[in-house]
């Protein structure tokens, strides 16, 4: 993991809370979140405001290094919805960067 670049700032971090309003996952609110890499780290993913999502416990543990896509159609949680919404929110980060 110290051969990866990690870039993903506190700002960022907080921004993505903010956006996202819970577990970008299964849409759990009110609980605290985990940052968790859609892509995983073990997959080549890295802490960055694109690949990095907000997860609770339960999410987060249950995804561990797997491909987000299988896992949710694994556990019928709305994978469309979180692709559209990752889209978004990756587009209006990027804009924030302009």
């Amino acid at each position: 993991m110290d051969a990866v670049e990690h870039d993903l700032t506190a700002a960022q971090w907080q921004r993505l809370t903010s956006l996202w309003e819970g577990c970008a996952y299964c849409g759990r609110t009110g609980t605290p979140v985990q940052k968790d890499c859609v892509l995983p780290i073990s997959r080549g993913g890295r802490y960055t405001v694109t690949n990095v999502v907000p997860s609770c416990r339960s999410c987060n543990a249950g995804k561990c290094n797997l491909e987000v896509t299988a896992w949710m159609r694994r556990k019928r949680l709305d994978e469309r919805r979180f692709l559209l919404r990752h889209a978004e929110i990756c587009a209006l980060i990027g804009s924030d960067n302009e």
